[in-house]
């Protein structure tokens, strides 16, 4: 096949279900002085939808990202709530040492979804860890970023956590993929997704400009491979292994949690979320309150799918469309990015473009009438 890029080097082993890639970004190093929050979510489940639920019974109105087959909303994989308190993870896999029964894991949305309903504060979060029954069926980094100017990772096993705060990270900046810095030295996933994400904020984190768009439309649709110290995203390579980039096709959504720098303001915390396979996605901000969510980001076609997550998963048929054998692992670079700048990320540039000056217009007409008041 014409231009096959073959890294056989490494394989094509997956990690099962979930891993993900992700930052937590001090204001000091962000364009606005806003601190950011990032996850490209990687996962079995290619059906994601976003979720608004009202304040009810004692818990705060938040909105989230949900597996379409989940109906009943019981595990939220990212999200954020009125109070400006936001909350994500990775799986991780060098925590445990235990015998809790696998069939009792993967309990990490079900508490997002309590954190979402009840907490304000990291401290609150870390407080919610403690009280609740153990084995907490966990084996995670949480992220979380609250609007009093806190964040931190919480590497989380079934018995016990350790907690790291961006506040006492000189650089301003954390990340993790799918291992735990507490945990058992080189054991887990995600090291060369790491090695990836840390070479492609390096002159950003100089140059103190990171924005959302820098995830969203930059390193979420980056093919830069740090082991081999090439990008491919534009090199004119027809196909790739889809192997250690950090878009995998098991990519469902790039999300950045972009936050305030004051209670009062804790309405303008916005998400920012490319929905589907990230380098076919379009961009939205999403907010709390009446209206905060897109209706074709929310579950309201058959089998509660998203009709923006089953766009963006068409076009991601087009991407990997070897069929048979080992097919599937192929990225077909060209119909992302080619020389006529057809390819989808090309066409999305100025659409998504366009999305981020409006949501901050929508920003700044939510922080007048915030001054109003």
């Amino acid at each position: 096949m014409k231009k096959m890029l073959l890294l056989a080097a490494i394989g094509l082993s997956y990690v099962g279900a979930c891993a993900c890639t992700s930052a937590i970004v001090s204001g000091k190093l962000t364009a606005n002085g806003r601190p950011l929050m990032w996850k490209n979510r990687d996962t079995g489940d290619p059906n994601n939808r976003v979720e608004r639920h009202e304040a009810h019974d004692g818990c705060y109105e938040f909105v989230a990202l949900f597996d379409s087959k989940d109906p009943n909303d019981t595990a939220a994989w990212l999200g954020m709530n009125e109070k400006g308190f936001a909350i994500m993870n990775t799986a991780s896999y060098n925590l445990n040492h235990d015998n809790v029964p696998e069939s009792m894991m993967d309990g990490e949305g079900v508490v997002m979804r309590a954190a979402l309903e009840h907490c304000v504060t990291v401290e609150d979060f870390e407080d919610m860890l403690r009280q609740r029954p153990k084995p907490l069926c966990v084996e995670t980094n949480f992220g979380v970023m609250d609007a009093y100017g806190n964040a931190a990772y919480i590497e989380t096993g079934n018995f016990g956590w350790k907690r790291y705060d961006l506040a006492d990270e000189p650089s301003g900046i954390l990340t993790r993929t799918n291992y735990s810095y507490s945990g058992e030295e080189l054991k887990g996933m995600g090291y060369i997704r790491e090695r990836n994400e840390k070479v492609l904020l390096a002159p950003h984190i100089e140059k103190k400009d990171i924005t959302p768009a820098l995830f969203t439309e930059g390193i979420s649709r980056t093919f830069y491979h740090s082991v081999l110290g090439k990008d491919f995203t534009e090199s004119g390579v027809e196909y790739v292994v889809d192997q250690d980039f950090i878009p995998r096709r098991i990519s469902t959504a790039s999300v950045v949690f972009e936050g305030v720098n004051s209670p009062e303001e804790a309405s303008l915390t916005t998400m920012w979320i490319s929905l589907g396979y990230p380098p076919c996605a379009e961009t939205y901000a999403v907010w709390t309150g009446e209206g905060g969510v897109a209706e074709e980001l929310r579950g309201t076609s058959a089998n509660h799918h998203s009709p923006q997550c089953d766009k963006v998963n068409e076009r991601k048929k087009a991407v990997f469309d070897i069929k048979g054998g080992n097919g599937k692992h192929y990225v077909h670079l060209k119909k992302l990015y080619n020389e006529e700048g057809t390819g989808y990320s090309q066409q999305l540039r100025e659409v998504n473009a366009a999305a981020y000056e409006n949501g901050y217009k929508k920003v700044e007409q939510k922080r007048a009438a915030i001054k109003k008041k």
